[in-house]
């Protein structure tokens, strides 16, 4: 299950209306979702959005019976649409391939490149869905408005440390021991180092022009997030001399970690504290008995004059696959609040 689907994760979102919902064959708990329910202006109807969920069998013979009593249900609720992200993989590319496509001026984007492993079973969801009056949500370059179609994973089950840097590229091994020649230290940290983190990740996002999270919300998932399991998030701190150069944060539930929030800053660049940070987020995840190490999502992007093109570069360097998901689908329960939803949300 996805940490975006764990009922901590409406403490987190609380613009929106949060409901734990659960499938039973008769007392046994089979399935179960987060609902986030985001208002319209000025109206008591709502989108009912799922990310990355909901937990259910994907594979079932007949989707619907999973399907149709959720959207009677979510409709019950004054949801006018419903919006999912199922947890299925299509397609996986190994870094390898990820690495000659690169190199390949004819190939521009990841869908171009024949996959390594393609999914017949994951794809038939898709045909199921369409089936079923479910429509998938457009991406540009492998986003859509809300959760990234493509990531990039590093798988750990049976791996040792060993293994895993063995199979990281030359330039990542590298820069790890650079680091650690260089003396840089790498510890968690606690709720009270969340205003450092905010410093350098405010610093990293007027730096790669993205619009920064205020710290309220990070100090607001550490609450949520650790109430409901104390190593659910942990915060990461790379030093250099007393100086913080990279902090990140990470998320596990169960077998799955996630590298979710990272930032470095533009001095000491040299010391190459985001390799160090990261390699011991995935010697912790190790430790902690996960089986994926989840960095999150990547454009689609392969071509090498894209500025997008250095964030799979970076994360291919670990030896780790890029997957895709089936992607975001909405189901229009009212066609004419789903539209005028849909045309707002395009022209913000």
């Amino acid at each position: 299950m996805s940490f975006l689907q764990t009922p901590a994760w409406a403490a987190v979102k609380n613009e929106w209306r949060g409901e734990s919902i659960g499938w039973f064959d008769g007392d046994r708990l089979v399935g179960a979702a987060l609902v986030l329910y985001r208002q319209l202006p000025k109206i008591k109807r709502y989108l009912a959005y799922l990310p990355e969920g909901p937990d259910i069998d994907w594979h079932a013979a007949d989707l619907a019976r999973w399907l149709t009593p959720m959207a009677a249900h979510l409709k019950q609720q004054g949801a006018f649409g419903i919006r999912i992200g199922p947890p299925v993989v299509t397609r996986r590319w190994h870094a390898a391939t990820i690495k000659q496509a690169i190199a390949d001026p004819v190939l521009t984007t990841l869908s171009a490149v024949p996959a390594d492993v393609s999914d017949d079973a994951a794809i038939a969801v898709s045909t199921s869905l369409a089936s079923l009056g479910w429509k998938e949500l457009p991406t540009e370059g492998g986003f859509s408005a809300g959760q990234p179609k493509f990531n990039f994973q590093l798988p750990l089950a049976g791996r040792t440390e060993d293994d895993v840097l063995a199979g990281m590229n030359q330039l990542w091994r590298r820069n790890i021991k650079k680091a650690a020649k260089a003396g840089v230290e790498v510890t968690t940290g606690t709720r009270d180092d969340l205003p450092e983190f905010h410093r350098v990740y405010a610093e990293t996002a007027e730096r790669d022009h993205f619009t920064p999270r205020p710290l309220s919300y990070f100090e607001r998932m550490w609450d949520a997030l650790s109430a409901e399991e104390p190593d659910r998030i942990v915060l990461f701190l790379a030093r250099h001399e007393g100086d913080l150069v990279a902090a990140t944060t990470m998320v596990r539930v169960g077998e799955h970690a996630w590298y979710s929030y990272g930032a470095s800053t533009t001095a000491k660049r040299d010391v190459r504290g985001s390799n160090a940070i990261q390699w011991q987020m995935i010697r912790d995840a190790l430790a902690a008995g996960a089986t994926t190490y989840d960095m999150r999502g990547i454009t689609e992007t392969l071509d090498p004059d894209d500025s997008h093109v250095g964030l799979i570069q970076f994360k291919v360097g670990t030896g780790g696959e890029a997957v895709e998901y089936l992607g975001e689908w909405d189901l229009p329960l009212n066609r004419a609040l789903h539209l005028g939803f849909t045309q707002y949300m395009r022209r913000r």
